[in-house]
């Protein structure tokens, strides 16, 4: 059966209210988080953009305290894989040409413009609000510390590969290697922890949000799946992840 009948028939076994919720939810909660995330931009501004919170202090203060030279290295690691020219470039282009290989060009397109506007906004913001870095630095970083822009790629890449990948391995990868990245930049010295939360919500929301429109296109593409002594399934279509739908 071809793969837009098949899906259409997976959709009309949902209630309308079902189907209306499901396709609400990905800008709901995307928006949520972007909402959440302008809430901290007015209260870091009201202590005059220079005075960290309480618990950002305690919080470097704790990693300050914890660092020594393996940590050190692996800390630099991530600094190197989630930003400069390898997080900015070469990573996202290595995924968008893998996506492309494997015929997923909605993926593709998705995962582009998702990983684009959470950088633009970073970007933004950190022009906006202009809030210095900690002094106790062991990188050299670019102007503004809120957001973070290691920590928004880490979770934009997380989400969106989760969403593209919908199995539980994919988004327990991508959580994990999120706050890894948000626990090194604050071990480095190069942002306050309010920072790599702030960075986490843009992140997420912006690939949440950008998701929406999407989700008919990433639903009907395949999505190769290894097989062993059968013959391959690449050509299965997709899951749904705003429906719960497979097509058959």
């Amino acid at each position: 059966m071809p793969r837009d009948i098949a899906a259409r028939i997976g959709e009309s076994n949902a209630t309308p209210t079902e189907r209306h919720l499901s396709r609400r939810w990905p800008i709901i909660s995307g928006a949520l988080a972007l909402l959440i995330a302008g809430l901290i931009v007015p209260l870091v501004l009201s202590r005059n953009g220079d005075l960290p919170f309480g618990f950002d202090t305690e919080f470097l203060d704790e990693m300050i305290e914890n660092r020594g030279p393996v940590l050190d290295f692996f800390a630099h690691g991530m600094d190197f894989l989630g930003g400069g020219v390898v997080g900015i470039y070469v990573v996202p282009l290595a995924i968008i040409a893998v996506l492309l290989i494997i015929r997923r060009p909605w993926a593709a397109i998705f995962f582009t413009i998702s990983t684009v506007l959470s950088a633009g906004a970073v970007q933004l913001i950190k022009n906006v609000v202009g809030r210095p870095r900690p002094e106790d630095m062991l990188v050299t970083s670019d102007y503004g510390s809120f957001p973070s822009g290691h920590t928004a790629n880490a979770a934009t890449l997380a989400v969106a590969l989760g969403i593209i990948f919908p199995k539980v391995w994919v988004w327990i990868a991508g959580l994990f290697y999120t706050v890894l990245m948000l626990l090194s930049r604050t071990y480095l010295g190069a942002h306050w922890l309010s920072d790599t939360l702030g960075g986490l919500l843009i992140g997420v929301g912006v690939a949440l949000i950008v998701w929406a429109p999407f989700a008919t296109r990433l639903r009907g593409e395949p999505i190769p799946r290894a097989s062993s002594g059968g013959p391959s399934d690449a050509g299965a279509p997709a899951s749904d992840p705003t429906t719960g739908s497979t097509a058959r």
